[in-house]
Formats: structure tokens, C-alpha cells, sequence
């Protein structure tokens, strides 16, 4: 076979090669599937026949090398990730608050001056209309009940997210920001798992229980959120903690919900008063007493409920006297 020949086929080859995925790329010389990489190289080579593929690889590594979180930290020169839980998703500068220069030596009082008024303008400029003020609002309100319920990082993205769906369906028209912020909170908790209660909500929030009730069906309805029944279970380790009980008290509560969860006793009832008046059974039967009142305080519940739940409970258990 000639020279070009050989070169005409060997460009096709390589044209059909770019369609290829690097997955499953093959040598276009032997046609053999063994191609690897060389990272000291950078180049893609055939294991068969030797061929060099590709030469010269873009390396998207950094050049530097770090062994630990600090070392990175140190020589990363990008930003912070993107976070739905800021209305511009983190992407523009921010001024830092320390009144301090490059070298970490204090700025002098005119600079200090500058930078409040540099400070005070970008804070300004971010917004560029009323409708991203009001995100901004709703999602530092997401931020700030977050942060006294203690819920975790993730729960924050996804209330910040359904939030932003809220507003792409206009269903904040005729409602309060807080309002359907603190709903939007609720339902995320709920979706990931780390339930809340609506009493525990309505006291880190700025609107009334019945509102944000009320808010959060109309938000689950029209935006077809599939919220389960939320399991008593979840909330027994946490009303555990709170109330100082041992492991032995947390698993005897969460064997009495699940027998007596079993014989439909949970069915309309509501789930922390539910766990409360099975972790007041446990502590019971475990010889660690502790009062109607403080498992309701705990719980947020009446201590008409915890009785009333605690005798459908040890009689379904066959356990009353």
C-alpha cells in the first residue's frame, strides 16, 4: 500500500475516531481497543502496536500538588462553589469585612472610610430590580431559620431551590415572602429527611402557624411535591438527646412504634406527640422517669396528648395494668 494511501486512510480513521467517545476509543492503525493514556507524557498510546494517538494533552489538573484540606486551601486560586442559596448563585466579588490589607496589618482610618462606602455600594449594586431584592430577602430568611433550627447545608439548597420554582410559577403573588420562605423550609426538611415540626418552625419564623400551614399545601400542591407521611421514628433520637436518656430508652421507643404503627394505631395521629408519648412509655419501662411535662416541653405537644397517646400504646402492647 503507498504512502498517501495509507495517509488518506489513516485521516478517516482518525475522523471516525473523533466521534468515538474515549471510553471506547480504538487504535486506528490495529484497531485494537487497548489505548491508554501516559500521564508523564501526556499522550494516548496503543498498548498493541505503539502507536501515539494524541500528543500533547491538555493536562485540567493544577500544576501544584497539596496532601492535605489545609494545603489546598492555601494554594486553590478560585472561589467558593455556585450555591442556590444566594440570589446571584455567589458569582460576584464580595468585599471582605476585615479592616486589614494584604499583609494583615490594619488599613489606616481614611482607607477604613473607603472601604465601608465600597462595602455599602456593592451591597446595593447586586440587586439590580425589585425582583432579585426580594429573592435575596427570601433566601437570607431561608438561611437565617435554617441556621436556628440547626438543619444541615442541604436542606438550605433544596428550600432555596423550590423557592426560586415558586417564583418561576408566580405563586408568591398575593402571599408573604416570609411566609412562603418559611413553607418552602418546611417542605425541604421534610424531603430530606430531617423533620421539623410546624411548632418548631413557627418559633424561628416571623409569620403565624396556621399561615405557613396553610402556605405550605398550596406550595405542595402546585408544584406536585410527593411528600410522605413523616415516620414518628425520625424524631426519637432527637427528643432523646434533648431529654439525656440512654440507648436503651431510644430503642424501646422505636420498638413501640413500630408494633403498635402495625396495628394502625398511627393513622391520624400526629407524629411527635406520637414518639413523645412512646419515649414516656420507654423511659418507663426502662426505669428512667422522666415527666409528662418534660417530654411535652421537649416535644412541643400538650401533656393531655402524651396521655392519651400513652394509653393507646401500652394497651395495644397488652402492657396496661
Amino acid at each position: 500500500m503507498s504512502r498517501p494511501t495509507r495517509q488518506r486512510e489513516r485521516s478517516r480513521a482518525d475522523e471516525g475516531e473523533e466521534e468515538q467517545t474515549e471510553g471506547t476509543r480504538t487504535c486506528p492503525e490495529c484497531s485494537s481497543e487497548s489505548v491508554v493514556k501516559s500521564a508523564d507524557r501526556g499522550e494516548l498510546i496503543c498498548e498493541d502496536c505503539g502507536l501515539v494517538i494524541e500528543e500533547d494533552q491538555i493536562d485540567p489538573g493544577p500544576e501544584w500538588r497539596a496532601f492535605n484540606h489545609s494545603e489546598r486551601q492555601q494554594k486553590s486560586r478560585v472561589g467558593a462553589p455556585t450555591t442556590q442559596t444566594m440570589h446571584d448563585k455567589g458569582l460576584t466579588t464580595q468585599i471582605d469585612w476585615k479592616n486589614k490589607d494584604a499583609y494583615g496589618r490594619s488599613i489606616s482610618s481614611e482607607k477604613r472610610s473607603q472601604m465601608n462606602r465600597l462595602r455599602k455600594w456593592q451591597e446595593r449594586i447586586r440587586t439590580k430590580d425589585a425582583g432579585e431584592r426580594n429573592l435575596q430577602f427570601a433566601l437570607s430568611e431561608v438561611d437565617r431559620m435554617a441556621s436556628a433550627l440547626g438543619v444541615p447545608r442541604s436542606v438550605r439548597e433544596v428550600a432555596s431551590v423550590t423557592y426560586r420554582r415558586c417564583l418561576d410559577e408566580d405563586l408568591i403573588r398575593g402571599r408573604s415572602i416570609e411566609g412562603v420562605a418559611t413553607a418552602v423550609l418546611y417542605a425541604a426538611c421534610r424531603q430530606e429527611g430531617i423533620p421539623r415540626s410546624l411548632e418548631e418552625i413557627s418559633d424561628v419564623s416571623r409569620v403565624e402557624r396556621k399561615e405557613i400551614g396553610r402556605t405550605y399545601r398550596y406550595v405542595s400542591q402546585e408544584l406536585g411535591l410527593e411528600m410522605e407521611p413523616v415516620d414518628p421514628k425520625q424524631y426519637v433520637p432527637r427528643f432523646c438527646s434533648e431529654l439525656e436518656l440512654s440507648e436503651e430508652v431510644k430503642s424501646k421507643a422505636e420498638e413501640i412504634i413500630t408494633e403498635t404503627a402495625e396495628q394502625g394505631l398511627l393513622s391520624g395521629k400526629s407524629p411527635t406527640g406520637y414518639a413523645a408519648a412512646a419515649i414516656y412509655a420507654a423511659s418507663l419501662l426502662c426505669n428512667e422517669k422522666k415527666t409528662q411535662r418534660e417530654v411535652a416541653d421537649v416535644a412541643q405537644v400538650t401533656e393531655v396528648t402524651i396521655r392519651n397517646r400513652y394509653q393507646e400504646q401500652i394497651e395495644a402492647m397488652g402492657l396496661a395494668a
